[in-house]
């Protein structure tokens, strides 16, 4: 039983510790909420203007068949999704060059063709398992052949001396 002068202390300690522990989920939930960038949609013309006016600190182009799409980054910690004809890419990077802006073109990978799965680990999987099984079957049965012979002669010794019918010599 906990002693009356020993219940608050736990109490209390116990209050800090769920205390404590929210704090760092409250922490943890908003450090996360931090680096999840969230692009807002803005015109291709805006764009342009903000260009004109050195507001943009980066551009990552995201190229398609006809259109694509720009993620901006601003310097005023904003970031921005335009969409823009893949005919004007090349003057887009052209201009954010000239002012010193940081340009990134992205590139999809091609998609190669996957490999026929063979199922080799499969195979030795299974061979693995019957050979497992094989010599679990081994040592059952030397087991039983060694518990039997053991049983015989303990049966054996067990057994009383049989007497010899009189007339024999032993």
């Amino acid at each position: 039983m906990i002693s009356s002068t020993r219940a608050p202390l736990i109490r209390k300690s116990a209050l800090f510790a769920a205390g404590l522990a929210c704090a760092c989920l409250a922490l943890g939930t908003s450090a996360l909420a931090a680096t999840v960038i969230h692009f807002q949609p803005e015109s291709l013309s805006a764009l342009k203007v903000q260009l004109a006016h050195h507001e943009v600190h980066a551009l990552a182009f995201h190229p398609a068949s006809t259109q694509g799409h720009v993620h901006v980054s601003l310097r005023d910690g904003r970031h921005m999704t335009v969409a823009y004809a893949t005919s004007g890419q090349a003057a887009l990077v052209a201009v954010a060059r000239a002012d010193g802006i940081p340009v990134a073109i992205a590139t999809a990978k091609p998609k190669t063709a996957a490999k026929p799965a063979h199922h080799k680990l499969r195979y030795i999987a299974g061979g693995i398992l019957v050979a497992v099984i094989i010599v679990v079957a081994v040592v059952l049965l030397i087991d039983r052949r060694r518990k039997l012979g053991e049983a015989d002669e303990d049966r054996a010794a067990d057994s009383p001396a049989v007497a010899s019918p009189p007339g024999e010599q032993t």
